[in-house]
């Protein structure tokens, strides 16, 4: 990864209202709610110019992560819709399910386990203080059907996680890429669920996309892969954001684990919210191939090539979500600060370079110079063919660099009169305003070197 690094915040920093994001992500082009001019559809987003930039880059540095710098870890990409046994070999049908219960009076609707003790005892709602119904079970799945004609389409769902693509296609895997076990397949994908409450921007979303790495291991070695794993993941989140310290370690408690697990461990990230669930590393032992073996018939146990043992293998699962990732950097790198002068604040997006949407804006000192214009655009041209580059010559320059900040775009290149003199261009450091003069012979290497990961 690059060594580039942002500026720190510090513990004292205040957290970011959600209704700030929310509003910046609309106004600048990052997410949009989806159907807006029908009245829009909870818990479903659309993403803009910037937020796709903003998502690629993620889901590309994470691949890179994962994948493409491990020689043991391969990747797939599944459908979304599978055979519906799936769901019932995976435990989904029966026990993808959330309790709820609906106010009398305020008609409130709630999860019995995130309401108050005393609010269930009492039987009262925390809101209003009404009385609450009788609880009801509700499947998060999402239901669809195969086929056209009525009576004969069969039912099916929509991937309620992206996880199992991964144990239905293990096999395949094992036999075209020659992979020996301890080894591991890596998926980034869309997944659907049906959230009674969805809520709190893009945190709990019915449509979301999930990244899951599924580490196949001897029994034996499962504590060190674990392990590894564990600490893998918190570091390369830790290495995103500037917050470090509101990055921890949570536990699962007895009462929390599956059954089918030993141990589990939430990367939790803390915002205006609280502390938020941003990754999970699961010990889910040799439940899942074992459920689908049984489930399906077909025999998913691993033969080692050289001691001809034969046994299930044992996983380590690390799931998070990239939206949850996309809006908790967001939060991460928001930050207002106070102008000197009694000016307006200076909104900037501290976002490390090698995720932030656009890499670099090239503006001219004055758009009303043909020569200073001509340059810039040149300049503009010969970058974007490396990374997303941005020409701008609307307003004055500070206008423009302000732009720019809000975006989370860490550098500005300046063309000026002393441009045309020297062929030297100023480049402007987001996080900490400085400028430094480069040779624009010598600018691409200048700017590859800290906005590209390695």
């Amino acid at each position: 990864m690059t060594q580039v690094e942002n500026k720190q915040a510090t513990n004292d920093t205040p957290f970011v209202p959600i209704e700030k994001i929310v509003a910046l992500c609309k106004r600048r082009g990052f997410v949009y709610p989806n159907s807006e001019i029908y009245g829009g559809v909870a818990g479903i987003y659309d993403f803009g110019p910037l937020g796709v930039e903003l998502r690629n880059n993620i889901r590309r540095f994470w691949w890179w992560s994962m994948v493409q710098m491990h020689d043991n870890v391969v990747g797939i990409e599944g459908a979304i819709i599978t055979h519906p046994r799936v769901w019932e070999a995976s435990g989904h049908v029966e026990n993808f399910v959330d309790r709820l219960v609906d106010c009398k009076n305020c008609k409130r609707r709630f999860r019995i386990d995130h309401l108050p003790e005393e609010n269930v005892i009492q039987n009262k709602c925390p809101n209003c203080g009404g009385e609450l119904m009788e609880p009801r079970t509700f499947n998060l799945l999402m239901e669809t059907y195969l086929g056209v004609v009525e009576g004969e389409r069969m039912k099916t769902y929509l991937r309620g996680e992206a996880s199992q693509n991964i144990y239905l296609d293990f096999d395949n895997v094992v036999k075209s890429s020659r992979m020996q076990i301890p080894f591991g397949i890596c998926q980034i994908g869309k997944a659907f669920r049906n959230e009674v409450n969805p809520g709190n921007f893009l945190f709990r979303q019915r449509e979301f996309e999930q990244w899951d790495l599924q580490f196949f291991v001897h029994p034996s070695e499962m504590q060190q892969w674990f392990d590894f794993w564990k600490e893998k993941r918190f570091e390369w989140y830790k290495g995103l954001i500037n917050h470090k310290e509101r990055l921890h370690f949570r536990a699962h408690g007895p009462d929390e684990l599956a059954h089918y697990a030993k141990q589990a461990y939430d990367i939790e990230y803390k915002t205006i919210l609280g502390w938020q669930e941003w990754e999970g590393i699961h010990w889910r032992q040799d439940w899942d191939l074992s459920r689908h073996s049984e489930y399906s018939g077909q025999d998913l146990s691993y033969v080692d090539q050289n001691t001809k043992e034969r046994y299930i293998p044992w996983i380590v699962e690390t799931s998070g979500g990239v939206d949850r990732t996309f809006l908790n950097l967001l939060i991460d790198a928001y930050e207002e600060e106070p102008d000197p002068t009694g000016k307006e604040a200076r909104t900037v997006l501290r976002l490390h370079p090698t995720i932030a949407p656009v890499k670099v804006a090239v503006l001219p000192l004055q758009k009303n110079k043909e020569e200073l214009v001509t340059t810039a655009k040149d300049i503009h041209k010969k970058l974007q063919r490396l990374m997303v580059s941005q020409y701008d010559d609307v307003a004055n320059i500070g206008r423009r660099y302000r732009r720019q900040d809000e975006i989370g775009t860490p550098y500005c290149v300046t063309v000026d009169f002393q441009t045309l003199d020297d062929r030297t261009v100023t480049v402007r450091e987001r996080d900490q305003m400085t400028q430094v003069r480069i040779s624009i012979d010598e600018l691409p290497l200048y700017l590859l070197e800290r906005v590209t990961w390695h």
